[in-house]
């Protein structure tokens, strides 16, 4: 049992007592909900699911591990609460919490946890620093959502952030967040169907084509859900950059789109033999790291049993769910 799950959320019982005790400070409520789940609601009037049980459960999330032959994961806190509605000071206070929670998770579990960083992307310069801090106290990489309250994560101005992330070394993983779904995406589990993938190609779209990738060069980025749509429009995107005046689009991409494919990692969420191979065959299973995105319906149950019945070899499948997360989260320092 081996296996590096690079996608998975947890909100460790720290996280709550903080709102317990100093949600008013905070602008953030907990709110008691039937059956006793519990949501968050912040000041600027967005009110969150409830927190799904897996969420908070150390002891069910590490018998879940072992049942998936999952040895370690890389936790990162569930995007919906980042709280980028807030105020500056509060914002950058509530990641805080949030990071020191997680922190103090991977301290008490160190053999089944590592952990990712979050940052309060609404202030640049306190983004670059919440990070330094957070590698100081072991995070091995950040999480970022692929949209900042609205805005394209390509537009949002973040250049001390990527920076950072360049100076530190670490993997940014870029996540959708769409805590308030489009009114086309409400039924039917469309948000989490078409609108996470379509907020992950938007952001990684926006990063190529605002020249924030040929600015920082050594940004590491992995991209949820085996890259969100941008595998599949790869050609459009290609297209667009040849074809439209980028003095009008805002296209400063020094290549073409498709040029930057092998510069990102993957993870494995596909739920599809065939759309895995896809991936493959444009990237190489060495970009490609296992995820499991517990404890979320859209995740896997049995991330590497997907890779097994998609007829993966043991070697590959040791590629992406052992050599690969090792790799690119220094797991070996």
């Amino acid at each position: 049992m081996t296996a590096i799950d690079v996608h998975a959320h947890f909100v460790p019982t720290a996280v709550l007592e903080a709102l317990a005790g100093r949600g008013a400070d905070l602008g953030i409520a907990l709110l008691e909900k039937a059956g006793g789940a519990r949501c968050c609601r912040f000041d600027d009037g967005l009110e969150v699911r409830p927190f799904l049980p897996g969420l908070l459960d150390v002891d069910a999330r590490l018998a879940e591990m072992d049942g998936q032959r999952v040895q370690r994961q890389i936790l990162s806190v569930w995007t919906d609460i980042f709280g980028y509605g807030l105020d500056a000071s509060r914002c950058d206070a509530w990641h805080r919490i949030l990071n020191d929670s997680l922190a103090g998770l991977g301290a008490a579990r160190p053999e089944r946890f590592s952990w990712m960083a979050s940052a309060p992307l609404t202030d640049d310069a306190a983004a670059a620093r919440e990070l330094e801090r957070c590698v100081a106290h072991g995070a091995v990489g950040v999480i970022v959502t692929a949209n900042v309250d609205g805005r394209n994560l390509g537009e949002v101005p973040l250049d001390e952030f990527w920076s950072a992330c360049e100076t530190l070394d670490v993997p940014v993983f870029v996540h959708p967040s769409l805590p308030r779904p489009m009114p086309r995406a409400e039924k039917f589990s469309l948000n989490q169907i078409c609108a996470y993938t379509l907020d992950t190609t938007l952001a990684v779209g926006s990063m190529i084509m605002s020249g924030t990738l040929d600015r920082f060069p050594k940004l590491r980025l992995l991209l949820s859900h085996g890259g969100g749509n941008l595998p599949y429009l790869i050609g459009r995107f290609d297209r667009m950059h040849e074809a439209a005046d980028g003095n009008v689009t805002g296209d400063k991409a020094a290549y073409p789109p498709s040029a930057y494919l092998r510069r990102f990692l993957y993870d494995s969420i596909l739920h599809s033999r065939d759309a895995l191979l896809f991936l493959r065959d444009l990237v190489g299973f060495e970009r490609i790291l296992l995820g499991g995105d517990a404890p979320f319906p859209p995740g896997d149950p049995d991330p590497v049993g997907s890779l097994e019945r998609a007829g993966l070899d043991q070697d590959t499948i040791d590629l992406i769910a052992v050599t690969n997360p090792r790799r690119e989260y220094r797991l070996h320092r």
